[in-house]
């Protein structure tokens, strides 16, 4: 998914944010003892309750719709789909107990456990399934992720109206407890997609009964180990242990959420005792990184800037090559002090394909020389062009930073362009800048799920760039289950990428920092930034 770093809200964010804040006081001025106190709703002292914080009101819980971090943090923890990762991020059963594909990989089987059941004691079905993915594909719904399952045959005519009959679709029920899925070519890793938000199973009955207001408290059912207890608009979300899932990994009772705009007002929540974990801004970092209860750890999360390769002077593999031999990494995250963990390749860390011998390392001297080569020995002659990128006080770090580099390394003076979130999307749409800036956080743990990003075909793909040999790799890559196999084809794939072609400069990739308390474990964290509240305990 694409991502940003943390921005200033508009005013009407701010006048919630205020109304919650007030909330918060009132709290922090009650005596210790009176807070905590026993009442039906907060007893934290007779419930083993976690309490945690989200930056914002989860715009919507239908994980056919959801888009956003914090709605995909609480779906995780109500549901669960077909398989799961583990905290190693190894694919393991969750609903289904177990899968198949047939030789070339198009077409696979999945078998449902037959105690999976819904928190209401409905089994769970295969007609859950499909009922969700045709409801995620249907024009009708509009899903922004609905191409997340275009593997699957006929999906993309489906979601774009081409066919009309949701029959057609390469999905469905043998039986209530076997589902079979038909893609439009061989994916290797297509359980690996199953694990995700949108494919989990949806109760039809349900969003026919309530409509629109199905994913609220009292009228939604899940699957997974919380169920949606209490929904106080703009301020908290409870969440209880659900009786009919089956697992030793419930650590808590019960989860309340406190929404919480600012990040340092999450810190100041921790450091009162109302919050068991709370994330540390990168401008904090330096400063917590000390403390017992401060831990990090790299998640899959790249950074970089890209260009438009059909604009002059980018249109010259002679000048990107130059312009990131020009840049040191190292010194772009030490202005940002936020743990992150700086790249030649884009293919994250802790990935399948990772190699940290490919890519481009900064050399001033080669950059100059490359420079040169393209016509503009010492900079000269180089047109003025605007580094572009969207507003937030570290985006606005690393611009400054690379602006610096460039003018002191290669003699060229880059203006910056700073945009709000969605004017920025707006103008990567109509026609890339020269340079901009663009992150991309994993939806599953596989590298295709990076590399295809700059295939000719994709549409996240903003540098204008085509390389049939690379797009030819990318297809090989899911061909095939063998890890050694697919890591020589990534090896590939990603010099062209990052030593050959240079459509983008990876720049660094994210870490996450948070403070927890050191009565709890750390097992409900993972690279892919989803918490899960029910794996983590008490020591």
């Amino acid at each position: 998914m694409n991502f940003f770093f943390y921005k200033e809200k508009d005013c009407s964010l701010k006048k919630r944010f205020k109304a919650s804040l007030y909330k918060f006081i009132s709290i922090l001025l009650l005596p210790s003892s009176l807070f905590f106190s026993c009442s039906r709703s907060e007893d934290f002292t007779q419930k083993r309750i976690l309490k945690v914080s989200v930056s914002s009101e989860p715009p919507t819980l239908d994980w056919n719709l959801a888009t956003d971090n914090v709605s995909f943090t609480i779906i995780n923890n109500l549901m669960e789909g077909l398989t799961k990762f583990d905290e190693r991020m190894n694919l393991i059963p969750a609903l289904a107990w177990k899968w198949e594909s047939n030789d070339t990989f198009t077409k696979f089987r999945f078998y449902i456990k037959d105690d999976a059941c819904w928190s209401d004691g409905k089994a769970v079905r295969a007609q859950d399934f499909v009922y969700s993915w045709r409801r995620l594909l249907s024009p009708q719904t509009a899903a922004e992720y609905a191409y997340f399952l275009y593997d699957i045959k006929n999906a993309a005519d489906y979601n774009s109206g081409k066919i009309s009959n949701p029959n057609l679709l390469g999905v469905r029920a043998i039986s209530d407890k076997v589902l079979e899925v038909e893609l439009e070519s061989p994916l290797s890793f297509f359980p690996y997609l199953t694990a995700f938000m949108v494919t989990f199973p949806m109760r039809e009955d349900l969003v026919k009964k309530y409509g629109d207001k199905w994913a609220e408290a009292g009228k939604m059912e899940v699957t997974g180990p919380y169920l949606l207890s209490k929904w106080e608009h703009d301020y908290k979300i409870i969440l209880k242990k659900n009786p009919q899932y089956k697992s030793e990994e419930m650590g808590f009772d019960e989860v309340v959420l406190f929404i919480v705009n600012q990040p340092n007002t999450a810190l100041l929540l921790y450091e009162t005792g109302i919050l068991d974990v709370a994330n540390v801004p990168s401008i904090a970092v330096s400063k917590m990184k000390k403390r017992k209860d401060f831990i990090s750890f790299p998640i899959y999360r790249g950074y970089y800037y890209g260009f438009n390769t059909r604009k002059f002077p980018f249109d010259n593999t002679l000048v990107r090559k130059a312009i990131a031999y020009a840049i040191d990494k190292r010194e772009i995250v030490n202005a940002l002090r936020g743990n992150e963990i700086p790249t030649n390749s884009w293919i994250p860390p802790g990935m399948l394909g990772y190699n940290k011998n490919i890519g481009i390392s900064f050399d001033p001297e080669k950059a100059r020389k490359l420079l040169a080569e393209a016509g503009f020995p010492k900079g000269k002659g180089f047109p003025q062009v605007a580094i572009s990128f969207n507003s937030s006080p570290e985006n606005l770090i690393v611009a400054e930073n690379i602006q610096a580099q460039l003018s002191k390394n290669l003699n060229i003076r880059v203006t910056l362009d700073n945009l709000e979130w969605k004017v920025y999307l707006g103008r990567l749409k109509k026609g890339a800048p020269p340079i901009f800036r663009l992150g991309w956080g994993a939806d599953f743990p596989d590298p295709d799920n990076f590399m295809r990003l700059f295939t000719s075909s994709s549409g996240n793909n903003n540098t204008g760039w085509e390389n049939k040999r690379y797009d030819e790799l990318v297809e090989m890559a899911v061909l095939t289950d063998d890890i050694s196999v697919r890591k020589k084809i990534y090896d590939e794939a990603q010099k062209i990428l990052c030593e050959e072609d240079v459509p983008i400069i990876p720049l660094f990739t994210g870490t996450k920092n948070l403070l927890v308390r050191p009565t709890l474990s750390t097992k409900g964290f993972n690279p892919l930034d989803i918490f899960y509240f029910n794996r983590l305990k008490k020591r």
